[in-house]
C-alpha cells in the first residue's frame, strides 16, 4: 500500500501524488466511502493501492468551498474593479479562513482600472487590513513585478489555495506568476457583471516554489456555521479589543462600555468592517434551525 496526496479532482477520478516514486496515479474511492459520508478532496492525504483510495488520513483543515484540504495559506484574489469591490464578501473570506484556521493573504487586482483618487482610498483600505494583521499586497499597477515578487516569496514551500469572486483574476494572476500554466481565463459578462466559470476543476498546481489549487471561482459566501456569540473571535481586531470590554461575552451591539465600538467611533478598527460584522451576526441570529435528517 502506498501513501500520497490528492493532487486533483474531476468527475469521480482522484489523481495521487505517491510518496514514494513522486509519480501520479488515477484513482477512485472505494465504494464504502460514501456509505460512510466520506468523501476525499484534492490536498488529502491517503493511502492507496492497485488504483482505489483504501483510506484518508486525517486532515489539519479543509474548506467547503472550494473543497480542499490541509491548506497552509489562502491568496485571496479580491477585484478592486469589474466586479466591483466588495469588502462584505473579503469579510466572509477572511472569516471563513480564520474559522478553518488557514492563513489568508489578500491581493487586489485590476489596479490598473483605478484613477489616482481611487488607488489612494485602496492605500487606505490596505492599510487598514494591514493593521488587522492580514498580509496585503496592492500593486501599484496590474500585476506589477514588485507585486509578483512578493506574491512568489509568500507562496514559496506553502500548500496554498487561490480564492476570490468569479472574474477577480485568480487564472490571470497564477499565468504571470508561471506562464507555462496557459490557463485559460475569462471575459467579464458585460451584461451581468459576473465572470464566467472558466476553472472546471479542482487541482494543486506548482507555481513557483510552492503548490497552488486553482479553483471554481463564486460570487457569494454563505453564512458561515458559527454560534452568533462566537463570531467576534474570528475578526482578530475585535478579539483584541474585546479584552477591554466591560462585559466577558460582549457580542459588540448593544452592550455598553463597548471597546469594539469605540475604537470603530475613533477609527481604530474600519467601520465597513464593524457593519460587515454586524450583517453576518444578524443573518447567523435569524438562521432557523435545519432538522432535516440526511
Amino acid at each position: 500500500m502506498a501513501k500520497g496526496k490528492i493532487y486533483q479532482s474531476l468527475s469521480g477520478f482522484y489523481d495521487v501524488l505517491s510518496d514514494d516514486d513522486d509519480q501520479i496515479y488515477r484513482t477512485r474511492a472505494r465504494g464504502n466511502f460514501r456509505k460512510r459520508g466520506l468523501t476525499p478532496i484534492v490536498g488529502d492525504e491517503v493511502e492507496f493501492e492497485d488504483g482505489y483510495i483504501l483510506q484518508m488520513l486525517p486532515r489539519t483543515n479543509s474548506l467547503v468551498r472550494p473543497p480542499i484540504a490541509n491548506i497552509d495559506q489562502a491568496i485571496v484574489a479580491t477585484a478592486v474593479k469589474e466586479p466591483d469591490f466588495s469588502s462584505n464578501l473579503l469579510d466572509r473570506q477572511l472569516l471563513a479562513l480564520e474559522v478553518a484556521g488557514i492563513e489568508p493573504v489578500i491581493y487586489f487586482t485590476k489596479t490598473d482600472l483605478l484613477s489616482e483618487d481611487e488607488l489612494a482610498q485602496f492605500k487606505t483600505i490596505a492599510a487598514g487590513y494591514r493593521q488587522v494583521g492580514y498580509e496585503v499586497v496592492l500593486p501599484a499597477s496590474a500585476f506589477s513585478t514588485d507585486s509578483l515578487t512578493a506574491i512568489k516569496a509568500l507562496l514559496a514551500g506553502k500548500e496554498n489555495v487561490i480564492m476570490g469572486q468569479t472574474g477577480a483574476g485568480k487564472s490571470t494572476l497564477l499565468n504571470h506568476i508561471t506562464p507555462q500554466l496557459e490557463l485559460e481565463t475569462g471575459e467579464i459578462s458585460a451584461a451581468l457583471h459576473r465572470g464566467k466559470h472558466t476553472t472546471r476543476k479542482v487541482a494543486l498546481l506548482k507555481v513557483g516554489d510552492g503548490l497552488v489549487a486553482d479553483t471554481p471561482g463564486f460570487s457569494s459566501y454563505d453564512p458561515i456555521e458559527l454560534d452568533a456569540r462566537e463570531l467576534g473571535q474570528y475578526f482578530p481586531e475585535f478579539k483584541r479589543a474585546s479584552i477591554h470590554c466591560r462585559f466577558r461575552g460582549c457580542v459588540h451591539v448593544n452592550e455598553p462600555d463597548c471597546e469594539v465600538k469605540r475604537e470603530v467611533e475613533t477609527g481604530e478598527i474600519m467601520q465597513f468592517r464593524y457593519d460587515n460584522y454586524l450583517q453576518i451576526y444578524t443573518e447567523i441570529k435569524n438562521r432557523k434551525p435545519n432538522y432535516k435528517t440526511k
